[in-house]
């Protein structure tokens, strides 16, 4: 199927062509009210070639008075930076933040700045971006594209935070999603950002915000908002800012209050058809790579949390008004509905990845080589996913992790406490099977080779494991903290065990050619699929 293209400036062309992370997040908020449990939930699909998968426990720290906390820059953002010393994996060699961060041998990250030390910090789990916090305030995060600035580069002069830089810092620092929200925006005042411009979800056991920023062409500073979903509402972003209208004085909305001559300033302000000034127009915030590059995604999460909204899958242009800031499901939204989400090809649609001519071998939804395909929410190239919760039926806050693309693997829960070994440390380059990361790999590459044969065993298999995983959380609600983080360990150690087993058992099942044939059942059916 021959993809349209949008007519974009020339500049923005390179940057698609050559942009290192070719494809990007997806990010969600179930708030309070609209998930099944009562609990509040934040995930975040961490999708680009270039991610670190090591997940790490960052410890609570007193720091003495007058003390500095380094800012570091992030291969993430955009590309390594070999003058700091970052890289993609390990993405930091910094033994003062956590021992998993400790790479004898290594040359040290080499920080952008430093800003004053909070005299106590906060334990938190943090990966390429921060997870969440031991008080459960949660993030998830997207990068996007504006055709004003695409990337705006670390150096003198510029702006010391990204994105993934700021969150961290707000997990330190703050206990609720408003308190993250204020620190953050005066963090993008006082010191600027660099890099892309992007998404950070915010959210406590009560709230979900969504934080939007994007760096500034002189460096200075940088433009940021922010707006709460209502409770009972469900929120998703795909590479593309999501606020609308700005409005002042509204207590749904938080920016810094020079926002609109800072827009008018730069020659960026634009206005809705209304005459209000906004935020998606004035970033011009199309999408990357493809017209249903983000808003695709957009689409498919808001239908599958509200089928009776009856969105529409086609739209004519980025700007679009057709699809809403959040939507409130049908019903309560259960968490295994929300880990299937991030497993969706648009399975059971007319633009179902896996049937027709732009289907792959075995029905594969995923597509290889240099051309840029319509993007579905899973990917091949997800690193892991993550689903946070938090609320007052939970023994503590907690979050769910899959390695690798969730459609080929299984989430396991953690409580914000030391983790597994098996999830620090993992090299990319060099397969380790005592490590997550590959363990996952083995099923999920293998899976690939063969998807429609395969998957459904795989999908039961998670199916099954996060069920039990499920209940074991629901029998261990009178357990202390500590306990709790233990029992969740113990069960990570059984589920990674299993999921060894299930690649030989794949193996010995299936045996090649005598067991799999290429036939009918596994080829990509043709009827239905739409035309473009």
């Amino acid at each position: 199927m021959k993809a349209k293209l949008f007519l974009i400036p020339a500049a923005i062309g390179v940057f698609c062509a050559a942009a290192p992370c070719a494809e990007a997040c997806t990010t969600t908020i179930v708030t309070k009210g609209a998930s099944a449990d009562g609990v509040v939930c934040v995930t975040h699909s961490n999708d680009a070639f270039s991610s670190d998968p090591n997940i790490v426990y960052v410890p609570a720290k007193d720091h003495p008075e007058g003390s500095m906390r380094a800012v570091y820059p992030c291969a993430i953002a955009w590309d390594e930076l070999p003058e700091y010393d970052c890289y993609e994996n390990p993405r930091l060699v910094a033994p003062e933040r956590a021992d998993a961060y400790d790479y004898p041998g290594k040359k040290r990250t080499k920080p952008l700045g430093a800003i004053p030390e909070a005299a106590h910090t906060y334990a938190y789990i943090d990966g390429d971006y921060g997870v969440m916090n031991e008080h459960g305030l949660m993030l998830g995060e997207c990068t996007n594209n504006s055709a004003h600035l695409e990337y705006l580069e670390p150096k003198e002069g510029h702006g010391i935070f990204y994105a993934s830089e700021l969150g961290r810092v707000a997990l330190e620092r703050c206990r609720t999603a408003r308190e993250a929200i204020r620190l953050m925006g005066e963090m993008i005042d006082t010191y600027g950002l660099w890099g892309t411009g992007e998404t950070l979800l915010v959210a406590d056991k009560e709230e979900g915000w969504v934080l939007e920023m994007q760096p500034t062409p002189t460096g200075k500073g940088g433009f940021w908002i922010a707006q709460r979903v209502p409770d009972g509402e469900f929120f998703v972003a795909a590479n593309q800012f999501r606020i609308r209208a700005i409005k002042p004085n509204d207590p749904d909305q938080i920016f810094n209050p020079r926002l609109p001559d800072m827009l008018k300033e730069a020659g960026w302000a634009a206005c809705d058809k209304k005459g209000n000034l906004d935020w998606v127009l004035s970033m011009k915030a199309v999408e990357d790579f493809h017209p249903y590059y983000s808003l695709r995604r957009v689409w498919r999460a808001l239908s599958l949390a509200a089928p009776s909204a009856k969105l529409p899958a086609k739209v004519k242009n980025w700007d679009t008004d057709a699809y809403p800031f959040s939507v409130r499901p049908d019903h309560p939204m259960t968490l295994a509905e929300i880990m299937d989400l991030h497993r969706d090809a648009y399975e059971g649609t007319p633009l179902d990845r896996r049937a027709g001519n732009g289907a792959g071998l075995f029905a594969s939804p995923y597509r290889y080589g240099d051309s840029k395909w319509e993007r579905t929410i899973t990917a091949r190239h997800i690193a892991y996913t993550w689903i946070t919760q938090a609320g007052d039926s939970l023994p503590c806050p907690m979050f769910w992790l899959s390695m690798n693309a969730p459609a080929e693997s299984v989430y396991i829960p953690f409580a914000v406490a030391p983790l597994p070994e098996a999830y620090e440390k993992a090299d990319r380059t060099k397969c380790d099977m005592t490590k997550a990361w590959w363990i996952s790999q083995q099923v999920t590459i293998l899976t690939r080779g063969y998807y429609s044969a395969l998957s459904p065993a795989v999908r039961d298999a998670a199916h099954e494991w996060e069920r039990r995983s499920a209940e074991l959380v629901a029998a261990s609600g009178r357990q202390s903290a500590e306990e709790f983080a233990q029992t969740l360990r113990e069960n990570a150690g059984r589920v990674l065990s299993d999921w060894r087993e299930l690649h030989g058992r794949l193996l010995s099942v299936n045996d090649g050619d005598r067991r799999i044939d290429y036939d009918g059942a596994h080829r990509p059916a043709a009827d239905k699929v739409e035309k473009y």
